[in-house]
């Protein structure tokens, strides 16, 4: 059956971030992808320089119009990233609600994008919590938007397992905390993820399952990794749609894969003992395409038992 996702997130003529991050590798896996660019730039902005333009909340909804005029408006998933515009996000969580109504078997995919190496203003923070979490499904943030959003600090797997419980209570019946300063197990050169799914039995009840993965590091900064972890989550999860594990196993592998190649280019590239720039740090996308479709599984999942 045809799955079609509305991705609302930026474009960038050069590069893979947002929509560019998320759209190629939903559509390898089949899915139908309509992309609303909430921002077109020439590059990220982690460049020297860049150029573009934003969208507003009314162009949004002009768009959004467009697509409901010619009676084209059912998703089974949208997917949204970072926004820096309260009214653009608000307008965001309206027709979320709206396509809901429509079908109420959506799910909606949040990388909430709190901390970016560029501006977040904090106004934001409250629409997050308030708004666009009670409507999310998945939610894929890091330790410190996931304190963020519940208020909670998070300094031991016990803390963790309470905030991720904590999202369940506000929406979310996926959360994946992507990374955190927890210790790993195998050392400090890993990094810690953790995963809760909560699943409604057929009885009514909801069971819940929670994962850890020790996740190894990587000296470098990659732009879109994190829209292109939250497009793999929400890929694998409806192929999994009970086995976040799976799920999991099967998102950061293709991570994994993705940067790994990315980082080997860039240093071949940049010559021994210049460190890559941005460009040359650009996701190796299509090159990783059959990684993608099909990825080894290279990362696995620890069932946490609470």
């Amino acid at each position: 059956m045809e799955c079609r996702v509305l991705s609302i997130q930026s474009h960038v003529v050069r590069g893979y971030v947002g929509n560019k991050s998320a759209s190629f590798p939903l559509q390898v896996l089949g899915f139908e992808v309509d992309s609303i660019n909430s921002v077109q730039f020439s590059n990220h902005t982690g460049y020297s320089h860049w150029k573009g333009q934003v969208l507003t909340a009314d162009e949004l909804h002009v768009l959004y119009e467009g697509i409901k005029l010619n009676n084209v408006h059912h998703y089974d998933y949208v997917l949204t990233g970072y926004t820096r515009d309260t009214s653009f996000l608000e307008m965001v969580v309206d027709i979320v609600q709206e396509l809901k109504r429509a079908n109420p078997n959506l799910v909606y995919g949040v990388y909430p994008s709190l901390c970016q190496p560029y501006y977040v203003p904090e106004n934001l923070h409250p629409v997050y919590k308030n708004k666009v979490v009670p409507v999310a499904d998945i939610i894929t943030p890091n330790q410190f938007e996931a304190e963020l959003l519940t208020g909670k600090n998070i300094s031991t797997e016990k803390d963790a397992v309470e905030v991720m419980d904590l999202l369940h209570k506000m929406g979310p019946d996926t959360v994946v905390i992507t990374s955190s300063d927890l210790p790993s197990r195998l050392g400090d050169r890993f990094l810690v993820s953790l995963g809760s799914q909560r699943t409604l039995m057929p009885d009514g009840t909801k069971s819940t399952q929670r994962v850890r993965m020790e996740i190894p590091k990587v000296d470098a900064v990659f732009v879109g990794t994190g829209d292109l972890f939250a497009a793999m989550l929400l890929a694998w999860t409806h192929h999994y749609p009970n086995d976040l594990k799976t799920a999991c196993e099967k998102t950061f592998s293709v991570m994994h894969h993705v940067i790994k190649r990315t980082i080997s280019y860039a240093h071949d590239l940049a010559g021994p003992g210049r460190k890559p720039s941005p460009p040359q740090l650009e996701l190796r996308m299509v090159q990783s395409k059959a990684d993608i479709e099909d990825p080894a599984i290279v990362m696995e999942a620890t069932v946490l038992n609470l």
